[in-house]
């Protein structure tokens, strides 16, 4: 007894052993507050050691961790735990940043997404705050400490002995905190298998990071789905039908082109909204006079974020829980919107102003079936940029002649980029007038960007109308995702000049179906729902049977529902869903992630 205790002298003694560990054990808490506490602040995000839900895991893995330095013998003992520090500081901060953009965290899935590193260095720039500094301050001071005691090192002898005993109850608590993890997860959120917060909370930030590295090695193995599985997709897309009588909305745009712009960071609060008594979106406004409005309608993205827009957009289906599903299935089929379209004669395209690699979306795109051509931004001069890539302005200008010169009657499914974080727009082109001090802000500088977007795309649509093509052409306009509050939701009460109708952050996007003929008088819907309705919704205006898609939908036709939820991407549920509806959507992410994963519709090769 008395030689296994004197194994645990090393660290009785080790005074930056005892220092790191308890500095990490706070760093892990103040993570936990900035990721679980509202527009935590220095001074509340401590409460974040509340919120750990098992310090006996929090302190495991934090000692099996450390244990590495044991392996060090002499000064290079007190070094390794420097850059043990050093390494998890720079992991937290990762972490951080990526939550701030994502709402995730960092992955092993992101190695596969390196090709979205480019144009970036703005955007994640912008995910930095100075509180950060908090995570790294300390170093200075354990190097210090090391500095006064590192001739107490000069006699350290490793302690494998030791070092193996902490792995091993480490390698043991594992599968068991997995376990208890696992159960609880499918007792109290059944939404979802992989909740990347909800994880964190659980299990530590390293216990995430082993958690994220078992998972990642078990979803390289490809999915077989059995016959049980396969009925269990079919039982879900039967129950998520509602089977009522049409009505007026159904074939109101049958034979008509459809125009698809997927908005970037395009949010629901400037609609209609007016600034030192300037309109934010004239141009939408304008629109949505002549249009079928949904003002209840709101973002369903996981981590594909923008092409998981273009994945529910386009397939109705939601994406996979872990990393993207662009990246980690480019070459799964579904029954697309535009394989549909091409049933009835369509012609089809799928235009972005970025590179065929960001986010992988022109392989994906192109495999899923329906689009007779993809086009990215090599198609196009690059003349003027702005934030992420070519300028919406550039862009539009060279796609109008695209579209007038096209195969008629034409699908288009197009993108734009400008409003992207981090909100930067030349002073050119800031035609609003706004106090100097808001106009300086990231919410000064969305609301630039969101107006320069608005104009562009009236200049696009006259343009359209100028040489006949908009009349006989229906408009459909919508976000990707929030923008300004998905990345600087904390940091929104603390700017100058902010108004009440700013701060509010209720995950809406708007949807505009714009009638291009003028004739449609303006109707607002205040139905709930969301991206993945978007595709039954407008299939059912363009006149198309149901047969070809209700039975390969995830969403629902908005336009002819008695139900009225949505299914947010943290497993929230808005609306009034009945109790039935519950159950249904609780099995939802499961589901796609079956379909998905398993290749339900097949593969481009199959």
């Amino acid at each position: 007894m008395n030689k296994f205790l004197d194994k645990f002298k090393t660290i009785k003694f080790d005074v930056l052993f005892i220092i790191t560990f308890f500095i990490l054990i706070l760093k892990f808490s103040i993570f936990i507050g900035f990721t679980t506490i509202t527009n935590a602040n220095l001074l509340t995000v401590f409460n974040g050691f509340f919120n750990i839900a098992s310090y006996s895991i929090l302190i495991i893995f934090t000692l099996g961790y450390l244990s590495i330095a044991l392996l060090f013998k002499n000064r290079a003992r007190g070094t390794a735990l420097i850059v043990l520090n050093l390494i998890m500081s720079i992991i937290l901060l990762g972490d951080l940043w990526y939550y701030r953009g994502f709402n995730s965290f960092l992955s092993f899935h992101l190695l596969k997404e390196t090709t979205n590193l480019d144009d970036l260095q703005g955007s994640i720039i912008a995910m930095i705050h100075k509180e950060d500094l908090i995570f790294v301050v300390d170093l200075v001071i354990i190097a210090a400490v090391y500095l006064f005691s590192r001739n107490s090192y000069k006699k350290c002898k490793r302690n494998i002995k030791l070092f193996a005993i902490f792995i091993l109850v480490a390698m043991l608590y594992i599968p068991v905190s997995i376990r208890i993890f696992h159960n609880y997860t499918y007792k109290y959120w059944t939404a979802s298998r992989w909740n990347p917060i909800y994880t964190m909370e659980r299990i530590s930030p390293i216990g995430y990071h082993v958690y994220d590295g078992i998972d990642f090695f078990s979803d390289l193995k490809p999915l077989a789905l059995n016959k049980k599985d396969k009925g269990k997709i079919k039982a879900w897309y039967k129950e998520n039908q509602e089977n009522l009588p049409d009505n007026k909305y159904k074939g109101m745009f049958k034979g008509k082109n459809l125009l698809v712009i997927q908005t970037e960071s395009l949010e629901n609060f400037v609609i209609n909204q007016k600034i030192d008594g300037q309109e934010v979106t004239p141009n939408l406004n304008k629109m949505i006079k002549n249009s079928i409005y949904f003002s209840n309608y709101h973002e369903n993205v996981n981590l594909g974020v923008s092409s998981d827009a273009d994945l529910m957009t386009n397939a109705s289906i939601y994406p996979v829980r872990r990393g993207s599903t662009f990246f980690r299935f480019p070459d799964n089929k579904y029954n697309s919107l535009p394989s549909i379209m091409k049933k009835y004669g369509y012609y089809t395209m799928a235009i972005h102003p970025d590179k065929a690699m960001y986010w992988n979306w022109m392989p994906a795109l192109s495999a899923m079936g329906g689009f007779d051509r993809t086009i990215d931004s090599s198609h196009f001069n690059e003349y003027e940029k702005i934030n992420l890539g070519i300028s919406d302005g550039a862009y539009l200008k060279q796609l109008e002649p695209m579209i007038v010169n096209e195969q008629k009657p034409f699908y288009d499914f197009v993108v734009t980029l400008t409003n992207h974080t981090p909100f930067v727009l030349p002073t050119k082109y800031r035609e609003l007038k706004l106090d100097k001090a808001f106009d300086s802000t990231e919410m000064g500088g969305y609301m630039q960007c969101i107006h320069y977007t608005d104009k562009q795309i009236g200049i696009f649509l006259d343009k359209l109308r100028n040489a006949g093509v908009l009349q006989n052409t229906v408009v459909v306009i919508y976000g990707d995702h929030t923008g300004i509050h998905k990345y600087f939701q904390s940091e929104i009460p603390k700017m100058p000049g902010i108004k009440n109708w700013m701060i509010d952050d209720q995950m809406k996007i708007p949807l505009i179906v714009y009638d291009g003929s003028g004739k449609m008088q303006q109707e607002e819907k205040n139905v709930t729902g969301g991206e993945i309705d978007l595709m039954p919704t407008i299939l059912y205006t363009m006149g198309v049977d149901k047969k070809y898609y209700e039975q390969t939908v995830m969403g629902r036709n908005l336009l002819n529902t008695n139900k009225d939820y949505d299914l947010l991407t943290n497993g929230k549920i808005l609306g009034n869903p009945s109790a039935e509806d519950k159950k249904h959507l609780s099995k939802a992410f499961n589901i796609s992630d079956d379909i998905i994963q398993g290749q339900y519709f097949g593969t481009k090769n199959k």
